[in-house]
């Protein structure tokens, strides 16, 4: 039986969270293990998370306040150590220069696309997934 992979969903809105749950699924490639969803609604609660290990990749949405998404990515790839591969959602494709400066490591708009999503989340689990192997 293959491992699950923990996705980390940082969003002040529960219906962000839920669009990332039902865009990923249970698996969001064949190559890629089942994923399982550890919600956050506030900034503490992502460092609480981040420091206690096990997350594979974060989602952070970038339109959270009153902290969002972009400055919560930059702040984890300062102070954690070997963070988490980090997936943002940005509010409009315009946003992409702030997304390369908090250092995510990708990036979709919303609301989000099941697809694109899917693809994203799980190009970032392999990356981790072959690091860690």
């Amino acid at each position: 039986m293959q491992p699950t992979a923990t996705v980390l969903v940082y969003s002040d809105n529960a219906h962000t969270r839920e669009q990332v749950r039902l865009a990923a699924g249970r698996r969001p490639a064949a190559d890629v293990p089942q994923v399982e969803f550890l919600e956050c609604a506030t900034l503490p609660a992502v460092l609480d998370a981040l420091d206690h290990g096990g997350v594979d990749v974060c989602v952070l949405d970038g339109e959270t306040a009153p902290v969002g998404g972009m400055g919560v990515c930059r702040q984890i790839k300062d102070e954690i150590f070997r963070c988490p591969p980090v997936l943002l959602l940005m509010g409009r494709p315009q946003d992409a220069w702030l997304a390369t400066w908090s250092r995510a490591d990708a990036a979709v708009t919303l609301p989000v696309e099941p697809v694109e999503f899917a693809d994203a989340l799980a190009a970032l689990l392999r990356s981790r997934l072959s690091v860690g192997a």
